[in-house]
């Protein structure tokens, strides 16, 4: 269950409220500071003072400390004499007549602690060690509190720190390395990666007669950013089809969190395989080369001389699927280029670096101190170095060539400790027979997808963008430019506007795909009569889109269709705004994560977006007594004010949930990229099934197990 995040006016940072726990001395329904009732005070005894008129007079430590002089020390300084047993009355009024400032110490008083601010004072204090065994238990025992360096021994040289390197791409590794020095012993390094390929050199000759396919493909920098190698299949036997792309439009507005495109990708010259067509709720696969730009600064970090970048070269594989993706596992020489092999095979971006990375890093830089830190990351006490940077930010292979510049592994080595650059997939939001007949495509076969923009930081300072939605953005905003330029041009001139599209698809963009899935839950489990319950959140909506434009053909099926979309702002992100046909508003509620104006949220409407609640002002909003619980309103004005999620709004539409839930023929589709949305979601169904059928929970558990394995709750979240 997510849990709202409410402004707080201490401090830029976000607050997550916790309730203050009620205890004997709270009075929450009184403001006003009180002293504390109904706990034990301090009282003196008739006992207790004769105790006190017993004891010997205390001497301020003024009067103690004026007798002392300069000369003085403490073996000559006079003991106190002992004073007669005095009333406690006559020391009280002793101490009244005392002057308020205590007259100047001539000496200083010796100190109860001592500091330590470097190596020697710490071994003066801890000495043999054979009095401070107490102090092991607190010890981290990595030698912080000896951060400075030990004297060397007699005929060796002193150790020399690891000076770190002085460049943006390492500082943003944030690397804790502790007292590394150049002699430490390092144990446990792990193994250099396995080597799965090399390459050797071809007369141009050999590949007309050794290798013919490759007459058709060509090896030059423009080819090879649009064309995937033919050696690829990611459905075996068939090969990669280049979709041209028809339309592309940007569906969230400038301001919006996350951007989505969505995309018309032309498959009318798709070939046939076994007789499967492209459905709605299906996955098509897309194959994305790596930015063009990052491999070329990749191949300028390694060495890698210009002539030889695009030169053909013979690549030997021992065994194994890779480069193919999921071809046969068999040794292979393939024709390829060192450029090709950057941008299409192996994944430079997605996944976290290795041990194995770093060894090889390692083995192959020249400055001391970045061989030392990379043999550190992959040793035994480098781990907690290691966990920490595959938790932390985002690195990438570019970044980690720029933080240690002086290693320059061989491609063919560099190969072995990277991944295999694998499709991603998105759903579709159509079927192609129904988009073919739309106005102007004359037959034309073209299927629907949306794409969010994963972006991470980057080391540069802006944004990067992921691997397969970087791709896609950069064809969708080369289309819409396009698109953009035609109609300027057209409106100076005085021309009548350009037909949607056109400008386009003269740039003959193109996106490498293949039919992906089709026979997954999403899209098997779709039936064209029943009632059913929606519920997407972000990106999950697109396949929504399409189940309800192929059921709305059916004015009956009107009525029996209830979605649920879940949003940041309706103003920016709501996707597919009006497309879904005369009933939108009937069968479409949105919730909105972010605040909006009173009664704007619902129905589709437009909603405004407020400033958040004033703390001083938010009288209207309180916690909810459960801390995994969104805050909740007391007063109507205010409730626009609280965050909403997919999940709330399950809980209040619990009674369409359950009749769909309990039909014969009802299902419930769940769909989202949001974070933490699927369970929200999963957990607001077994409040359904508790609230209103009454079970236990491990009976609601079993209940919707049930439904998932009858096909009546398909959940598709990632």
């Amino acid at each position: 269950m997510e849990t709202t995040i409410r402004p707080h006016s201490f401090g830029a940072g976000q607050h997550h409220h916790r309730n203050i726990p009620t205890t004997a001395t709270s009075h929450p329904n009184d403001p006003i500071p009180s002293e504390p009732k109904d706990i034990r005070l301090l009282k003196v005894s008739p006992q207790m003072r004769a105790k006190f008129n017993s004891m010997t007079s205390p001497r301020s430590s003024g009067e103690s400390l004026s007798v002392a002089t300069d000369e003085t020390t403490d073996s000559e300084a006079p003991s106190t004499p002992p004073t007669e047993p005095a009333d406690l009355n006559e020391v009280t009024d002793k101490l009244d007549e005392l002057p308020i400032n205590s007259p100047n110490r001539t000496k200083k008083r010796r100190a109860s602690t001592t500091l330590a601010t470097n190596s020697d004072d710490i071994r003066k204090l801890l000495g043999d060690g054979k009095g401070t065994t107490f102090l092991q238990e607190y010890c981290c025992g990595d030698g912080c509190c000896m951060v400075e360096a030990l004297p060397a021994p007699a005929g060796q040289p002193q150790h020399v720190f690891v000076e770190q390197p002085d460049n943006d791409a390492y500082r943003f590794l944030r690397l804790n390395i502790g007292s590394l020095t150049l002699d430490t012993d390092l144990t446990k390094i792990v193994d250099p990666p396995e080597q799965k390929m090399s390459f050797s050199g071809l007369r141009r000759q050999s590949i007309n007669e050794k290798f013919p396919d490759e007459l058709k493909h060509e090896h030059n920098r423009e080819a090879v950013d649009m064309f995937p190698p033919t050696y690829m299949k990611p459905h075996p036997p068939y090969s990669i089809f280049n979709a041209p792309v028809y339309g592309a439009r940007e569906l969230t507005k400038p301001g919006a969190e996350k951007r989505t495109f969505h995309f018309d990708l032309d498959v009318t010259d798709y070939p046939e395989e076994g007789g499967v067509d492209f459905k709605v709720g299906g996955a098509v696969g897309v194959c994305p080369p790596n930015d063009p730009y990052v491999v070329e600064d990749i191949m300028d970090q390694l060495g890698i001389p210009r002539f030889q970048r695009d030169k053909p070269v013979r690549m030997h594989t021992p065994g194994g699927r890779w480069p193919t993706i999921w071809g046969d596992e068999q040794s292979r020489t393939l024709v390829t280029t060192r450029r090709e092999i950057l941008t299409w095979t192996v994944d430079i971006a997605s996944a976290p670096p290795t041990k194995p990375m770093f060894r090889l890093l390692a083995d192959h830089a020249t400055a001391p101190n970045e061989k030392k830190i990379l043999t550190f990351l992959a040793s035994a006490q480098g781990q907690a170095a290691f966990c920490d940077l595959r938790t932390g930010p985002h690195i990438t292979l570019q970044q980690l060539l720029h933080a240690f510049p002086s290693s320059k592994p061989p491609l063919e080595q560099l190969c072995g400790a990277l991944n295999q650059l694998m499709p991603r997939f998105y759903s579709l939001s159509n079927d192609p027979h129904v988009s073919s007949a739309r106005e102007g495509l004359a037959g034309r076969r073209l299927i629907e997808t949306a794409v969010t923009i994963h972006e991470t930081p980057a080391f540069t300072g802006e944004q990067r963008t992921g691997v397969g939605s970087g791709f896609l953005e950069r064809i969708a905003k080369k289309f819409v430019a396009a698109e953009t330029k035609a109609c300027r041009d057209a409106e100076s001139s005085g021309s009548p506007a350009p037909t949607p599209g056109v400008a386009g698809r003269r740039l003959n963009l193109q996106v490498p795909m293949f039919r992906g899935l089709m026979a997954n839950p999403l899209s098997k489990e779709f039936v064209s009569d029943g009632p059913m319950v929606l519920i997407g959140a972000g990106v999950g909506m697109a396949p929504f889109r399409g189940f309800i434009l192929n059921r709305l053909k059916n004015a009956n099926c009107a009525n029996k269709i209830w979605l649920i979309q879940g949003i940041r702002d309706s103003m920016l992100d709501e996707i597919y705004q009006g497309e879904l046909g005369v009933h939108e508003k009937e069968i479409k509620k949105v919730v909105q994560s972010r605040g909006t104006t009173a009664g704007a949220a619902g129905g589709g409407g437009a909603a405004a977006t407020e400033p958040p609640v004033d703390a001083a002002k938010d009288d209207g909003v309180e916690d909810h007594p459960d801390d995994h619980l969104p805050s909740r309103t007391t007063d109507a004005k205010n409730q626009a004010k609280v965050a909403k999620y997919v999940q709330d709004e399950v809980r209040l539409q619990a009674d369409i949930v359950w009749f769909v839930a309990n039909a014969v023929d009802g299902r419930i589709f769940v769909c989202g990229s949001t974070k933490g949305m699927g369970e929200g979601v999963e957990s607001a169904l077994l409040d359904v099934a508790m609230d209103k059928g009454g079970l236990d929970l491990e009976t609601a558990k079993m209940f919707w197990e049930g439904k998932r394995g009858a096909g009546q709750f398909i959940a598709e979240t990632w």
